[in-house]
């Protein structure tokens, strides 16, 4: 597995794969090189997200101290543009964003670590997200961004077609 650092913090892991006529083996998560590179890897619960409509945007979602949350993600079904925004006030690169695409044909995961939100718009229709968590959810400690806000000047890939009421009502910075 090959690990590469996003400019803000983040990591994309690709696999490496080992093929045959069967089709491929590939690891996906290695705990010493997570380790190695100090990254928070205490999985402790799994997560699916699906969306029916192409264009569906969810986000910017994060959890407040003391249940940051730290996250692997890798779409299983269909193709999504995942965006991740640096919220660490203390950061050079607060409020800043970066984005990738994830889909069932590139097999590419994000680790999004403690301190960034995430948000994501499916760019196929039926697709479906698994999320591995570093924390539990705890909807008191629920928290969001609003997808369009003007401050960080995001173009999403496609038309933005359904999105949740909280979505909509998140706070603009």
């Amino acid at each position: 597995m090959k690990i590469t650092k996003m400019r803000i913090g983040a990591y994309i892991i690709d696999i490496e794969k080992i093929e045959d006529d069967r089709g491929f083996f590939a690891r996906m998560l290695d705990q010493e090189i997570f380790k190695a590179l100090d990254l928070d890897l205490d999985i402790i619960q799994g997560n699916i997200s699906y969306n029916k409509i192409k264009g569906t945007v969810r986000g910017f979602h994060f959890q407040n101290e003391p249940y940051q949350e730290g996250k692997i993600v890798r779409c299983t079904k269909g193709k999504v543009y995942e965006v991740i925004l640096d919220i660490r006030k203390e950061s050079e690169t607060y409020l800043e964003w970066e984005s990738v695409e994830l889909s069932q044909e590139n097999h590419r995961s994000l680790f999004v670590p403690k301190g960034f939100a995430l948000g994501f718009q499916t760019l196929e229709d039926d697709t479906e997200i698994y999320y591995l968590m570093t924390e539990k959810y705890k909807p008191e400690y629920s928290d969001g961004i609003r997808w369009d806000d003007p401050k960080l000047k995001i173009t999403w890939p496609e038309k933005s077609t359904n999105i949740s009421k909280k979505d909509k009502t998140w706070k603009l910075l």
